[in-house]
């Protein structure tokens, strides 16, 4: 890439992660490495956002979790002690147990850029880096007696070294995706905001190898650049990202201001290369040097718009603007893509890091051709890191034999499972007569009430690791519906009233609604619906506010029709999740209609449910007509003696 060039191919290797012990450890880890076949690797993602925990065993993955469903703080970045503890006690085993412990960074590198970072910009930045330096030198710097520390928690009579190893942070990534797909080789794009220096990358991946080719580097960052746009418009950098990519669905393309807004990001903003490199003008940012993305003074002049505040309104300007921002990063990641291909000669692409996670060019990538077949990593962002490590350790360090099978992550659905037993105890706390129900008439009476317009939320199995819910943790509606979008948003998410809802669909039916090539089992690619379903749009659409937009019948599924005709697909198979799968199969049996809307089964500012308990309070809080535990059916009218107001809690806003 053309700011920050690699000259030489770098083979990611043994000796490329860092190995923290001393030295009476040295040859406890050469024999644990020569047995790799027996290993217990325990991956942990920390300190910065959306901390997580993954455990491998004997090279299969057992479990994985992020610790916001455990802590209920959203985005957590604390250490994923309570996920650490679920994985182990998953696998029936202790931290005793483990043979390596993988980090998903290198913490001494990453601390070395932020302290280059100051000196380069110095004086500017002092309160910053003085707020900063005393969370790195108690927390992130020593973070081998850091976790050392914490896991010794676990088990205080435990006098076993711990052996530590410190990945980078984007082969953290390369890894997660690579080795979690069905690719013997392939290209592979990692692109965030920054990890120690990298910021993207591209790599090849072969077996059980990653060659590393590029690296583009700090503070030039397409997930930085996408970050500041998140921040000018008014929503929060690290989880408000997808809503920016919701809110440029109502953006108008033919409108001059949008493309005027192009311009401005291409010419004054950015320098987009051929390669898909950039280089940011960093007059316009402000992120190495205070707490804020941008200077917004200069935003405000270089655009002609104000700086949006939280609770503001979407005026149809900050839509195209969103919009803007949309396109050029598309074009940047198709760019980076053709070079990743010139440089592989690749047919597959793997794709990881935050970025990973903007379906909506996912989907354009895909449906431009440039490679065969896409594999998007489900966790992509940080969460998916602790896994990441884990990955790379157990192929690269430990040099494990890899033998690519169709689905190794199992659906994503690693987290933990719902008991009978835990929803016992709910019936006896709130003194609720209710049996549990045969499969086939769960799925009756469940498809019943979908198609007569209720709202479902169900909560069966194990939860989901990464940021969508898959069938497991969701709500779930009839996509038919006109006013289902609103009632959702409104009623029980009690979010922006522009959001769209995902289709989720039978891999088997997916064809003959969407402009699809591959199955989208993990919701990361937005399509098009087929022309035969859609509603013509009136000569003056784009002239309609965004509320009139969003009240416009834009298909035969209302529900989950994007102001641009295009939805975020989940498409289910009868092996990754087979009563998902039945449930689907028994509303289509029904109603003639495959799909339903999935959404995840939370409130606005609330992390994703994980138990039975915090199902039930989250139910009993809004206005979810059904709740579907395991085999038992919560109907909210039959609940007349229970008061919603003892559920009530206030979660803070994302």
């Amino acid at each position: 890439m053309n700011s920050y060039k690699i000259k030489n191919r770098r083979s990611i290797n043994q000796n490329s992660i860092e190995v923290a012990h001393d030295a009476t450890l040295e040859q406890r880890f050469i024999s644990c490495s020569q047995d790799h076949t027996k290993l217990k690797i325990l991956g942990i993602s920390a300190y910065y956002h959306d901390s997580a925990a993954s455990l491998i065993v004997n090279g299969e993955i057992i479990a994985a979790a992020e610790e916001e469903r455990f802590s209920r703080i959203k985005h957590d970045n604390s250490f994923p002690l309570n996920a650490i503890l679920f994985c182990l006690a998953y696998a029936n085993l202790t931290i005793v147990d483990i043979d390596q412990v993988v980090f998903y960074e290198k913490p001494f590198l990453k601390f070395e850029r932020i302290l280059e970072s100051y000196f380069r910009t110095a004086p500017f930045g002092l309160k910053s880096f003085v707020k900063s330096m005393p969370t790195w030198f108690s927390e992130k710097l020593f973070i081998k007696q850091k976790i050392t520390k914490q896991l010794r928690k676990l088990d205080k009579t435990n006098k076993k070294d711990i052996v530590i190893l410190f990945p980078e942070h984007h082969l953290s990534h390369s890894a997660s995706a690579f080795f979690t797909s069905p690719f013997e080789t392939s290209a592979i794009l990692t692109i965030d905001g920054v990890g120690e220096w990298t910021t993207a990358s591209i790599s090849h991946g072969k077996g059980n190898g990653i060659e590393l080719i590029k690296e583009l580097r700090f503070p030039h960052s397409v997930g930085l650049l996408y970050s500041a746009f998140t921040y000018f418009l008014g929503f929060k950098v690290n989880s408000g990202e997808y809503k920016l990519m919701g809110l440029a669905g109502y953006g108008n393309k033919s409108d001059l201001s949008t493309s005027k807004y192009v311009s401005t990001i291409k010419s004054e903003l950015i320098q987009l290369f051929d390669d898909g490199s950039i280089e940011l003008n960093m007059n316009f940012f402000s992120f190495q040097t205070s707490l804020k993305m941008v200077k917004a003074k200069d935003w405000e002049l270089l655009f002609g718009i104000i700086k949006r505040l939280p609770e503001d309104d979407f005026s149809q300007e900050y839509a195209n603007l969103a919009l803007a921002i949309q396109i050029v990063t598309e074009e940047i990641v198709s760019k980076l893509s053709k070079h990743a291909k010139e440089l592989t000669g690749e047919e597959n692409l793997c794709i990881a890091g935050g970025v990973g996670l903007n379906c909506v060019s996912n989907g354009n990538l895909e449906r431009s051709g440039i490679f065969k077949s896409i594999f998007i990593f489900p966790a992509s962002g940080d969460s998916g890191g602790a896994l990441g490590a884990s990955l790379a350790v157990d192929y690269i360090h430990n040099n494990r034999k890899r033998i690519p099978t169709l689905d190794p992550m199992k659906g994503s659905l690693l987290g933990s499972d719902i008991s009978n037993s835990e929803i016992e105890v709910i019936l006896s706390k709130y003194e609720i007569e209710l049996e549990a129900q045969s499969d086939r008439s769960l799925l009756s009476i469940i498809s019943e009430e979908l198609s007569n317009g209720k709202v479902i939320a169900r909560c069966c199995g194990r939860m989901e690791y990464g940021p969508r819910a898959l069938g497991n943790r969701s709500i779930l509606g009839d996509p038919r519906v006109k006013d289902m979008q609103l009632r959702i948003n409104q009623l029980v998410k009690k979010r922006e009233s522009f959001r769209p809802f995902a289709p989720v669909i039978l891999e088997s039916e997916t064809h003959k609604f969407f402009d699809i090539k591959e199955a989208s089992p993990y919701m990361l690619r937005v399509h098009p619906m087929r022309e035969e379903f859609l509603h013509n749009l009136p000569p003056d659409f784009d002239s309609f506010s965004i509320k009139d937009k969003l009240k416009f019948e834009k298909s035969i599924f209302p529900a989950i029709s994007h102001a641009d005709h295009s939805s975020r697909l989940q498409t289910v198979d009868a092996v990754t999740n087979p009563k998902f799968h039945d449930l689907l199969s028994a509303f289509f049996n029904q109603t003639g209609c495959p799909m339903l809307i999935n959404t995840s089964f939370n409130e606005r500012g609330e992390p994703i449910v994980r138990t039975a308990t915090e199902a039930f309070e989250c139910f009993m809080r809004t206005d979810i007509d059904i709740l579907v535990l395991n085999n038992y059916i919560f109907d909210k009218k039959a609940l007349t003696t229970l008061d919603p107001a003892r559920f009530m809690t206030t979660f803070e806003d994302d």
